[in-house]
């Protein structure tokens, strides 16, 4: 059966010479991972992390592991595509969600959500330096586990107040608050260790660090 689905690019692993293994977010199924032919020449712009497409997918009988072709975008995402700050930012994103979200896993509202916070980044114009910040924080929320104080007291130490105060404020003011990228990484770490240990699944971003040089 061949049907179209709406996805979520949240990494690719290289299968051969002529296809990668696409890992997506969808709208139907959840968390769910596709056979891609790529082959020599072929662009990849399509499969760039966090770009929200349409597709045409199969089923495998054989497999879990369907197939999917004819990309199209469903948005142009410029204002994240010319912005090298807004890309590095997309790479933690989709790493944290290609991590924490197992494969498989249909989490009711995450998908809608993850669009509405990707649209937000890409129309944003200036200060969103903390933008990652809110995001984890809201998506503990979207997965259940709304931060509170004394949920959230025992990852974020000295932090508390700056904790506290992305948490409490409004989007715009979140954004405002003052910090260094030291600051944010310790910030986007407290986050994280709240996440992990909520989910019962390790998280190590490697690309946390990029935005420690880019928003210092």
């Amino acid at each position: 059966m061949t049907f179209g689905c709406e996805m979520i690019v949240l990494s690719y692993t290289k299968y051969g010479e002529s296809a990668i293994v696409l890992h997506t977010l969808t709208r139907q199924m959840g968390r769910r991972s596709f056979m891609v032919r790529v082959g020599k020449g072929k662009s990849m712009a399509h499969f760039q992390p966090l770009n929200i497409l349409e597709a045409e997918v199969t089923e495998n009988p054989k497999s879990n592991l369907f197939s999917a072709r004819k990309f199209t975008g469903r948005y142009p995402l410029a204002g994240i595509r010319n912005d090298i700050r807004k890309n590095a930012m997309t790479m933690f994103l989709s790493e944290v969600l290609y991590r924490i979200i197992k494969d498989g896993a249909q989490e009711e509202g995450l998908y809608e959500w993850t669009v509405g916070q990707i649209l937000a980044l890409d129309a944003l114009q200036s200060d969103f330096a903390n933008f990652h910040l809110r995001f984890l924080a809201d998506l503990a929320s979207a997965l259940g586990f709304s931060p509170d104080f004394d949920g959230i007291s025992p990852f974020a130490g000295d932090r508390m107040e700056l904790v506290e105060a992305l948490l409490q404020t409004s989007f715009s003011e979140a954004m405002l608050i003052p910090m260094t990228g030291e600051i944010r990484n310790e910030i986007a770490e407290i986050f994280l260790r709240y996440i992990e240990y909520h989910t019962e699944t390790p998280v190590n971003i490697k690309s946390l660090k990029v935005l420690r040089e880019l928003f210092a």
